[in-house]
Formats: C-alpha cells, structure tokens, sequence
C-alpha cells in the first residue's frame, strides 16, 4: 500500500449511512487488490514491501502486519495533532483484515503470464477501492495521515512523501520483502488509475492533493 497525490476534488455523497457503505466497499476492494499483488510476488507497493518483509522475519499474516502498521501509525498522529476519522478507523483494519481473508484462497500462478494478469489485476483493483474509499469523505489513511501531519510542520508535501516511501521500500528490502517489476508498476500507475475512476464515480477532479486508501 502506498500513498499517492493527485489532482481532486470530491462530492461526497450526503447520507453518513452511504458515504459509510462505500467506504467500506472500497477498503474491501482495495485489500482484494492487495492480496491479489501479494499472491502475484512480483513487486509488492512500497509500504506493503515493508509489511511483507515484516511477515517475514516474524511469522504474522502480512493482512495482520498491514493491521499493527497501521494503528502504529495512529498512535505517531498524536504528537503531530493530527485528529483520525472514522474512514481512517476502518482503514487501518479492513484493508489488512481482507488481506488475511482473501490471501489464502487465491492460487499462486504458475507461470509469469498470469503472474502479470494478476498483478495488474490487484493494482487496478486497489486503484478503485482506493477511488471509493476518497469518495466517502470520512477521513485519510494511517499512512497518509502521517505524511501530511508531518509536512504541516512547513515541509513539502512531495519531499516528505518521497522520503517516507524510499525510506520503507528501503527498510522493507533489507527486510527480504518483495520488490520487482510490480513495485514499478504500481508507482507508476495507481495515480492515473485513480484518477480515472474518480472520474468514473462522478467525482469532480482540479488541482488538490489527495490522500490515498493506504
């Protein structure tokens, strides 16, 4: 999982129940898309080369360690005075909670064809959850809000993201999670991905940045 800016503006539909109901269709969608990139092991988005090399050399699910990281990063929140919403709540335990239900009842491929079908299966897939998941309105990602609690401290936005990312791709390597071909198509693509399905749900897009699912 990993965090992204783009260009958006969202219409956030007005009933708590529905912006409630599609942000959690969205976390389920987005660690279906997880599980799927992780099943693929072929390059793994920089924060989940972290959460796999953390599984690893521990021996937790990584749908579980995606679930410690996560609330981890809530308790960072405090000292940056950073206030969590219910969407980053459900965040930071459905994405990992669908990883651990989904994972286990996909089958590895067998051959690198379908290795790449379902790596990019999995990114386009969390590029939607990830669309819903904005949409709803209800709060950023643990990781997110660490990246922009952070850079309201008078960084740049770009610069922190940047060094968050390289410093737990790095940290996840050492750590022997997966980095390929999928980590570069994943950093590559998931902004266009969800920018396009932003616009697929009807929501309005100019030139902000936004938080991701992660």
């Amino acid at each position: 999982m990993t965090s992204s800016a783009l260009p958006y503006s969202r219409t956030i539909p007005s009933s708590l129940i529905r912006r409630v109901g599609q942000c959690v269709v969205g976390l389920i969608i987005a660690g279906t898309g997880v599980a799927l990139i992780v099943d693929a092991d072929i390059g793994l988005a920089p924060w989940d080369v972290l959460h796999k090399g953390i599984s690893r050399h521990t021996g937790i699910g990584v749908g579980t360690v995606i679930i410690i990281v996560g609330f981890a990063l809530l308790a960072l929140w405090i000292p940056l005075r950073v206030r969590p919403g219910l969407g980053t709540i459900l965040n930071a335990g459905l994405i990992g909670g669908t990883v651990n239900v989904v994972l286990p009842h996909l089958p590895e491929p067998d051959n690198f064809a379908l290795q790449l079908v379902e790596m990019a299966a999995g990114v386009v897939a969390f590029g939607i959850g990830t669309a819903l998941y904005i949409g709803a309105g209800l709060g950023p990602g643990p990781r997110d809000g660490l990246m922009t609690g952070i850079a309201a401290r008078g960084y740049s936005l770009r610069l922190v993201r940047t060094g968050i990312e390289i410093t737990v791709l790095a940290t996840g390597w050492v750590l022997g999670g997966s980095v390929g071909l999928g980590t570069a198509v994943f950093a590559l693509s998931i902004g266009p991905i969800v920018h396009h399905f932003l616009g697929v749900f009807g929501m309005r897009t100019r030139r902000l940045d936004f938080v991701t699912a992660d």
